[in-house]
């Protein structure tokens, strides 16, 4: 298979990430049969991620740099998708390493007809508490998937019980210009936007999303304390955009949160002696829930003594996005 492929990256200070993302994409190219540029769009980056991707392409691959204010990943992919050349686009975030055989692994399958694909993404758990937190929530969030990782695809039907995002995903450029047009957020700002569980309900509504460990990438998460808090705080707020909507199963969840999470900070304003103790009732469940699923030791700890600060942070989010919301929604009239 001979076809050009842009791969569409939105960065925003990533420079420290970027030399191993484009080593392994340019590795993962030169396996393939694929002829490709990079889009890469600097989303308001303080950093010098434009010049750090620069250095690290050379004249390997040819580069496109979009430069815009800090807009959000949707906006960067945005402009991204339309400054593409190619027939086919691959998304991929500045802390994604995809794999060497992916491409090679993929062309084939394009040229059978399974024109969409969400990659498998492998989170880097090695000595990283964060990581490995955030690894046995997605793991276990869609264990139908994890338990018996395979070739597969997914529909509408069967949407919600397959892991998905857009941090690396290859598609038809026209598919996803006409997903992304057709992508409503309840927020204003599309900072906080879900901007990829929406976009590919979307696509899967049309054809078929596939999936497989022959197409895979490796995730580089957190490795702070403070970056861990303030992207799960993030994510509280992309949850309820994403999944505060009745064609999630997930809606019932985002709806029974406020009104349970209000009635646990009235009683912990009553009685701040409560705090410690819900603290430490969500560390126990959740290394239970770790270690029933046979995680291991570290994982069962990470994920128990994080347990409590994702949860705070994540509901604070959660109502953050409620916040938003409720000004969209007064800002345009209605719902």
């Amino acid at each position: 298979m001979t076809a050009l492929l842009s791969v569409v990256m939105p960065v925003h200070d990533e420079a420290a990430h970027l030399p191993a993302t484009i080593e392994a994409l340019v590795e993962a190219l030169a396996r393939s049969g694929f002829t490709a540029d990079l889009v890469l769009i600097d989303d308001g980056s303080s950093d010098g991620s434009a010049e750090a991707a620069r250095a690290a392409v050379g004249d390997r691959l040819p580069l496109s740099v979009l430069a815009q204010e800090n807009r959000g990943r949707f906006e960067a992919r945005r402009a991204g998708i339309a400054a593409a050349r190619g027939e086919w686009v691959l998304l991929l975030d500045g802390r994604v390493r995809i794999r060497p055989e992916s491409l090679t692994f993929v062309e084939q399958r394009l040229a059978d007809g399974d024109r969409v694909w969400n990659a498998h993404v492998h989170v880097d758990t090695d000595g990283n508490p964060y990581g490995a937190f955030s690894n046995v929530l997605v793991e276990l969030a869609w264990r139908d998937y994890f338990a018996d990782p395979r070739t597969t695809s997914y529909g509408p039907e069967e949407f919600d019980r397959f892991p998905k995002g857009t941090t690396c995903f290859l598609a038809p450029k026209d598919v996803l210009a006409e997903a992304l047009d057709a992508f409503r957020s309840g927020y204003d700002d599309l900072r906080h936007a879900n901007d990829d569980t929406p976009v590919i309900r979307s696509i899967a509504a049309r054809e078929r999303i596939h999936i497989s460990p022959g197409f895979a990438c490796d995730y580089r998460p957190r490795a702070t304390f403070d970056s861990f808090v303030r992207h799960s705080l993030h994510r509280g707020t992309v949850f309820l955009d994403g999944h505060g909507r009745p064609e999630s199963r997930f809606f019932p969840l985002a709806v029974a949160f406020f009104p349970v999470s209000a009635a646990l900070a009235i009683a912990a304003l009553r009685r701040p002696s409560l705090v410690p103790k819900v603290a430490a009732t969500t560390s126990a469940t959740a290394g239970v829930v770790a270690a029933t699923a046979g995680r291991s030791a570290f994982e069962t700890a990470s994920v128990a003594a994080l347990a409590p600060v994702y949860a705070a942070a994540h509901g604070v989010g959660m109502w953050r996005g409620l916040a938003l919301l409720l000004r969209h929604r007064l800002a345009n009239g209605g719902p």
